[in-house]
């Protein structure tokens, strides 16, 4: 017999990776885009259709995804997702034309949109309510350091093998996680390396049982309008910071490749940092004092005015450090708000991937309509007024928190007119 502890970090540990696997995979053609576009010939317009490609097809499979993690069960789901998208990212290596490109993202969307989710299932699957928002800042941080992984090691492999041979690299080591994955994971309250005594202690604690949620009940739950208008308002930046930092960094500044390599990595370091830092300081506040909501809506307004102030830097920032200052202070703040662990502090684990799936479909959307506004807003140098439109939307979903999503930490048992909470 394994202890809980044991297994729930050991579980937190490999959907750290997947998530460093999942944002690894997709970073590699924002790190090579200016390489791609300049041996293939593919203008700024053409690269903006091939990430609303990736987008459109994550937007749709996010809600999908959530759905099936909750019927199938996290361990298929997260294993089928990883393979998926293993696959996809080894068939950018064969593609030639900006179609090509596209249709390697639109499958690339199709199966990434279901690590979200099925991560989040997991977290409240394992982890209490007084250690979600750790656990998925644990989970969420796994993106930015495979965000920052990606640019010194896809810039090796490019110049050291060539573009097509880091995209195939890339993408087969998921299937090394796969295997840990299936030796390791089942929920913890049917965990068959846990005593009865602690499966039913954990089933207890993160309220596994009940029927999932429908579509319907949901729309007309203001606690989920809350969680969605949340990703709404966040969701653009990550996509932002992930598909455009490298070319604003040698649009505007003059990077090489060699030197995104060098320097790319940071802002992802800052929001893998931001996670992990934003989790342990809930949880260890709330130990203190008794109080997620106050803590969690303490950190998310301290946070917001971390990300306001950094645009206004980045916004106006004359010189490469300044600029690479101001993302940076964008990306700690992001981490430190922790979006994710909204749906899992107010819902259910037999619910909450589909809660978390339905608001990054609508986070998707947002980021998808946003994406040619970059693009056009950067074709003409429009930058500053980019970073100062992110720098207010933390601020926003803060806001949307207090009004919509109510009080953290009280979950959501039932819905409709004799909806309750516990």
């Amino acid at each position: 017999m394994a202890s809980v502890p044991t297994l729930r970090w050991s579980v937190a540990f490999l959907l750290f990776l997947s998530t460093g696997l999942n944002y690894l995979d997709r970073q590699t053609l924002a790190i090579l885009a200016p390489t791609l576009q300049a041996e293939l010939g593919i203008d700024d317009a053409g690269y903006a259709r091939i990430t609303s490609y990736f987008l459109l097809s994550y937007t749709v499979m996010y809600a999908v995804g959530g759905r099936l993690a909750d019927l199938l069960g996290t361990r298929r789901a997260l294993a089928l997702a990883v393979s998926g998208w293993s696959i996809a990212g080894m068939l950018h290596g064969l593609a030639s034309t900006a179609a090509h490109f596209s249709g390697c993202r639109l499958l690339l969307g199709t199966f990434e949109a279901a690590n979200y989710p099925a991560g989040i299932k997991a977290v409240a699957e394992w982890f209490p309510l007084r250690l979600r928002a750790l656990g998925v800042g644990l989970f969420a941080a796994g993106g930015s350091f495979g965000a920052a992984v990606a640019a010194p090691l896809v810039a090796y492999l490019a110049l050291a093998h060539g573009w097509r041979f880091a995209f195939v690299a890339i993408g087969a080591v998921g299937f090394v996680w796969l295997a840990a994955w299936l030796l390791l994971y089942h929920p913890a309250a049917v965990h068959p390396r846990l005593s009865p005594t602690d499966r039913a202690t954990c089933a207890a604690e993160t309220a596994v049982s009940g029927t999932p949620f429908g579509l319907g009940p949901l729309l007309r739950n203001r606690r989920a309008w809350g969680c969605i208008l949340v990703r709404v308002l966040t969701d653009p930046i990550v996509y932002f910071v992930s598909f455009w930092i490298p070319k604003y960094l040698t649009t505007v500044h003059g990077f090489s490749l060699a030197e995104i390599g060098r320097s790319a990595w940071i802002p992802f370091v800052a929001l893998s940092a931001g996670n992990i830092l934003g989790g342990i300081l809930a949880s260890a506040l709330v130990a203190r004092v008794h109080g997620l909501d106050a803590v969690r809506k303490g950190q998310m307004l301290a946070a917001s005015l971390l990300v306001l102030g950094s645009g206004f830097v980045v916004a106006t920032a004359a010189t490469p450090a300044a600029a690479l200052l101001g993302i940076t202070g964008i990306s700690l703040g992001h981490g430190l708000w922790g979006n994710l662990a909204v749906p899992a502090e107010v819902f259910p684990a037999h619910s909450v991937a589909f809660v978390s799936g339905l608001a990054g479909t609508c986070g998707g959307i947002a980021g998808m309509i946003s994406q040619f506004g970059i693009a056009a807003a950067a074709a003409s140098g429009g930058y500053p007024l980019i970073f100062a439109c992110f720098g207010l939307c933390p601020l926003l979903a803060y806001l949307a928190v207090r009004l919509l999503v109510g009080r953290l930490g009280e979950l959501t048992v039932t819905l409709g007119p004799e909806a309750r909470r516990a």
